[in-house]
């Protein structure tokens, strides 16, 4: 019973591992560069993202910094004017109050009235009225007779309130001169502590709106002054019907406000409904609050401009890079194309130099390449080597009865039989010369030599080759067999080839058609 041959051994050609290893590193050169430039590109991004990142903070940084600035000087100007109006009107009713509206100086008061009224340039008029609303003396150069403010909110309010603090009233139309006004008032008492009067200082709002557009801000910002309840005294952009509003539902007032008496906050305006950033502040002193806004377009649109130059500028380096990029990679590709193409010339080549042209099979040179390294492989792993040397029977003959023309189609024939009959990849047949043939059988025992003998042998016959020359009428050959466990030097490719020519000599001799096989003792031998 013979052997199973053992699986086959994890070998490959040398040269095409050679290829493999060739083409990984071309495919892993492609690779490289393309990651490279994709590395190169997302830097690009990444650093201009940062950058435009930093840009935009940084507006918005310097807008913050601009709209505290502009709220805190509007309301240092706004708090001065009041104050002045204050110590002006505290000094004025302590004297009016001193003297009694009854025994009031009227051509004294007067002039002083005037006097002030030319020192302080905010002020549009100092008024005083009497229980009843009618005026007593202004600093105009005529105090009509008949005129009476008792109709007015702030004399109302004086009159039905105890409080002595000033009062900073809506804004209201003078009826003397029409323009708009901001009333600042303070009551007046009897000594008894009963209501006298009114003293009544206006202020322009042209002045605010004057102060106000001194200021560089763009279109579309905004410096509102406004009652601490919301309603608006002043604003810039001016526009009349404004004035008198209420803010009280704007998000500032309603929230931002009732936390904190200063600070920042980007909201959308009730007013126009623009967009702003704006810097809030509260008088502690009076009941005002100003609010200076930017509006969130003129603070983006220097950073919108600058992103939109050097995202061109950025596209442009990109596609330059790419383009680059793409010659580098067609030329790499042409590269890796030619060395495929030189890698299958030089493949193609050796597989030339390696094969007999007649067969098919691999030549001598190929055989004298791989007994050497199939002999250092089974040293190695401790593995079983064969070799088959065969012969056709009778060959001279065959070429004398049907020429050499038909000798060469009769060894084509036997070697493709060879080759059906030899089952694994690893397994190596040549045409070793002549009519001679070699089969090289990597990690097979004995036994399984024997099979793969066997096999080629009833190939061969089975071919039944006309032959005339040949006892039995028709092509056979004759096998020598040799198997060597290598684990030492003492094996060469010359001893392997001598001994399997012996067996094959003994088998010539005992009649043909048939093997011999010999082992590691070469003077056992076996015959069919």
């Amino acid at each position: 019973m013979l052997g199973r041959r053992p699986p086959e051994p994890n070998t490959e050609d040398p040269s095409r591992a050679a290829s493999a290893r060739n083409a990984l590193r071309a495919g892993s050169t492609f690779r490289l560069t393309v990651s490279f430039m994709l590395v190169v590109v997302l830097a690009f991004l990444t650093v201009e993202s940062w950058r435009t990142w930093r840009d935009y903070r940084a507006a918005f940084a310097s807008a913050r910094d601009s709209v505290t600035n502009l709220a805190r000087a509007t309301a240092q100007h706004a708090e001065d004017t009041i104050r002045q109006m204050d110590v002006l009107t505290a000094a004025l009713s302590e004297r009016i109050e001193g003297d009694g509206l009854q025994n009031l100086d009227v051509p004294r008061i007067h002039k002083l009235l005037v006097q002030q009224s030319k020192i302080m340039p905010q002020l549009h008029g100092l008024f005083i009225y009497g229980a009843d609303g009618q005026w007593i003396v202004t600093d105009k150069e005529v105090t009509p007779e008949t005129a009476n403010n008792a109709d007015r909110d702030y004399f109302q309010y004086h009159r039905s309130h105890d409080d002595r603090q000033v009062r900073i009233g809506d804004v209201v139309e003078s009826r003397s001169t029409h323009d708009l006004i901001i009333p600042v008032s303070r009551r007046l008492n009897n000594p008894d502590g009963s209501f006298a009067g009114v003293l009544l200082g206006t202020v322009k709002v042209s002045y605010f709106v004057d102060y106000y557009g001194d200021f560089r801000i763009d279109d579309k910002g905004a410096l509102v002054l406004a009652r601490r309840d919301g309603t608006i005294l002043v604003r810039r952009p001016f526009i009349a019907s404004v004035i008198g509003k209420s803010l009280a539902n704007s998000e500032i007032f309603k929230v931002y406000l009732p936390n904190a008496n200063a600070g920042i906050a980007q909201v959308r305006a009730v007013v126009d409904d623009t967009e702003r950033l704006y810097g809030y502040r509260a008088l502690t002193t009076y009941p005002l609050v100003v609010e200076a806004g930017l509006s969130r377009d003129s603070i983006i649109e220097p950073w919108q401009q600058d992103l939109l130059k050097n995202g061109f500028v950025l596209v442009f380096l990109i596609l330059v890079l790419s383009g680059f990029g793409l010659v580098v990679l067609h030329q790499l590709r042409q590269r890796m194309a030619m060395e495929r193409e030189i890698r299958y010339a030089h493949q193609t080549m050796r597989d030339m130099a390696l094969t007999d042209s007649l067969t098919g099979l691999g030549n001598r040179r190929r055989l004298d390449n791989a007994l050497m390294d199939e002999i250092r492989l089974a040293r190695r792993q401790g593995s079983a080597l064969s070799l088959i040397m065969l012969d056709v029977d009778h060959f001279k003959r065959y070429n004398d009865q049907y020429g050499h023309a038909a000798g060469d189609d009769c060894l084509s024939a036997v070697g493709q039989a060879i080759q059906q009959a030899v089952k694994r990849p690893s397994d190596l047949a040549v045409r070793y010369g002549g009519e001679e043939f070699t089969v090289l059988l990597p990690n097979t025992d004995n036994a399984g030599a024997i099979q793969v003998t066997e096999d080629i042998l009833q190939a061969i016959r089975a071919l039944k080759l006309e032959h005339a020359g040949h006892p039995l009428g028709y092509v056979t050959a004759s096998a020598g067999i040799t198997t060597w466990h290598p684990v030492d030097d003492t094996v060469t490719p010359a001893t392997l080839l001598k001994a399997a020519d012996t067996c094959l000599y003994q088998a010539k001799q005992q009649g043909r058609n048939r093997w011999c096989s010999q082992g590691k003792q070469p003077d056992i031998a076996v015959m069919s």
